[in-house]
């Protein structure tokens, strides 16, 4: 009844407060955006949904408009040479994700779920198709957002997507919710370029 009914009930709400108490934060944000490097301020990128499905994820632009277009950051050469300075900000703060709030509300995604892959993140859709961490609405934040972030390999970060829709509740939610909240002030696991770094450094690389 949880996963079927109040989950959803609960991201429309939560969701449509947050665009309204936020609305202030918007526009401050979008100003410095532009001003910082000229273009929109908004960035939409094509992104694995509930069931395979996709749709289009948005943020706010943390990175030069010459950046190519649908490359995940742990493969750019040099992504930090593409981010703004602006764009360190909201990155390192997570500011950059807050127009997915929208994204909840309009049913896309959830607060709480499996970081939306992109669409041609192959390796991690098939790691998760075996935890059936696809079947449900990706999130804002989840399980392993709050266990490494940018620093998981991806096999690792698929077992905790799948370890999270094993267990998915309410309860599970709240854990993920103030996690992240405690993972954000402290900036934990924001590693430009970082997938797999958790195991480099245990690798001694």
């Amino acid at each position: 009844m949880y996963q079927k009914v109040f989950k959803r009930l609960l991201d429309i709400v939560l969701s449509l407060c947050g665009l309204v108490c936020l609305s202030w934060l918007y526009l401050i944000l979008i100003v410095a955006v532009k001003i910082d490097d000229p273009g929109p301020a908004f960035f939409s990128q094509k992104r694995v949904g509930k069931d395979g499905t996709y749709f289009q994820l948005h943020k706010f632009r943390s990175m030069k408009m010459s950046t190519p277009h649908d490359v995940p950051t742990h493969l750019l050469e040099n992504p930090e040479s593409y981010i703004t300075r602006v764009g360190a900000f909201l990155r390192k703060s997570s500011l950059d994700e807050l127009p997915q709030i929208w994204d909840i509300f309009v049913g896309h995604m959830s607060i709480i779920g499996p970081r939306p892959a992109l669409w041609n993140q192959y390796d991690l859709i098939a790691e998760r198709d075996r935890y059936g961490a696809n079947a449900v609405r990706p999130g804002l934040t989840g399980w392993a957002q709050i266990h490494g972030r940018d620093e998981l390999a991806i096999d690792e970060k698929a077992r905790l997507d799948g370890y999270y829709v094993e267990h998915l509740s309410f309860g599970m939610d709240v854990k993920c919710f103030f996690g992240t909240i405690f993972s954000v002030l402290r900036q934990d696991g924001v590693v430009e370029g970082g997938t797999g770094a958790i195991g480099d450094r245990e690798n001694g690389k």
